[in-house]
């Protein structure tokens, strides 16, 4: 396991770098892997995985997508403006990280970003509950459906599979997660923070301070920066781009699954440059459905549950209210 290092406010620090070259082939390695990730998990809650067998390629056709949407005019993007199921375009200005435990957040993120989950039909049981319910596609970007569609499918693959390394990281039995992610709930986010204007609020974030709600990020980040992570003895420290790599990170459910093992660390986008930046965030969470209790291997008599069970589609609605102009205006 190797480290990146980002000045941050100046203290050296490190993020751990967790190579996936042979885990689906050796047991060894996924045993030294699943190692890793526990040490990350516990210290800070970050990482990067790199070699994990998500095309390159297909990453890059991401962001170019991404690109090619926000060039648009706004007019044009706000034609698919996000609805009622989370689905679609969110203008600067529409998201403000309200809820945040990390600062106190009056201004809403300067950034814009568009937001897709499970390309799902009518004919799906789920349809019009809680999420669940139409994609919104732009008309005039060939090859985006079908590059989202695809970098989406990559994904949840990658992350199914990595539920079977968390079993061993965290000592629980075989094929544990399978029933709280039958139907799991993904969000594919493609975010752009433009230049900054010299006349900004000085309090204005890329994105505010603030820790995921749901179970795991992994994040596809350009080569400009700007994401730090909280240092558990405060300050801030950098999560350069590390070429290839992921930055993947605990998220609230999971945290409290793990009774505090893993930590969900608070973290932040302060993109101060003249340049674009683009991020491409990928949310693995739970099916909305079903509760989510303190893991067997996370609690002993002198180490209780702290937590209630908790249904994932609790969080992810209180969430949303609390967060999302849209969602607190109502329909």
């Amino acid at each position: 396991m190797n480290s990146a290092q980002g000045p941050g406010d100046g203290a050296e620090a490190t993020l751990p770098i967790i190579d996936f070259t042979g885990w689906q082939d050796d047991a060894a390695v996924e045993r030294t892997i699943a190692k890793s990730i526990d040490a990350a998990f516990c210290s800070v809650g970050f990482c990067y995985f790199t070699n994990t067998g998500v095309d390159p390629a297909l990453v890059a056709r991401l962001f170019e997508m991404s690109r090619r949407f926000h060039a648009q005019p706004m007019e044009r993007k706000q034609e698919i403006a996000m609805n009622a199921y989370h689905r679609g375009y969110m203008a600067p200005d529409s998201e403000t990280v309200a809820d945040s435990s990390v600062a106190e957040v009056t201004k809403p993120n300067f950034s814009e970003s568009y937001m897709f989950m499970h390309d799902i039909g009518p004919d799906d049981p789920r349809w019009g509950h809680s999420v669940h319910g139409p994609n919104q596609w732009p008309a005039d970007v060939p090859g985006f459906r079908e590059t989202v569609l695809e970098y989406q499918a990559a994904m949840e693959a990658f992350s199914m599979r990595l539920l079977r390394t968390f079993e061993i990281a965290l000592d629980l039995p075989d094929r544990y997660f399978d029933a709280y992610f039958a139907r799991p709930t993904t969000f594919l986010r493609l975010l752009h923070y433009p230049p900054r204007p010299a006349n900004a609020h000085t309090d204005a974030f890329g994105i505010a301070p603030h820790t995921d709600f749901g179970f795991l990020t992994l994040l596809a980040q350009d080569g400009h920066g700007g994401l730090e992570v909280r240092k558990r003895g405060g300050g801030w420290i950098s999560a350069p781009p590390v070429p290839g790599a992921f930055v993947v990170n605990v998220a609230d459910v999971l945290a409290r699954w793990t009774n505090g093992r893993w930590q969900s660390t608070p973290h932040r986008v302060v993109h101060n440059s003249a340049g674009h930046r683009y991020s491409c965030p990928y949310f693995f969470d739970t099916d909305v459905d079903v509760p989510v209790d303190c893991m067997p291997s996370c609690t002993s008599p002198d180490n209780p549950p702290r937590y209630e069970p908790v249904t994932y589609g609790a969080v992810l609605e209180r969430h949303l209210v609390s967060n999302y102009t849209y969602r607190k205006e109502g329909p």
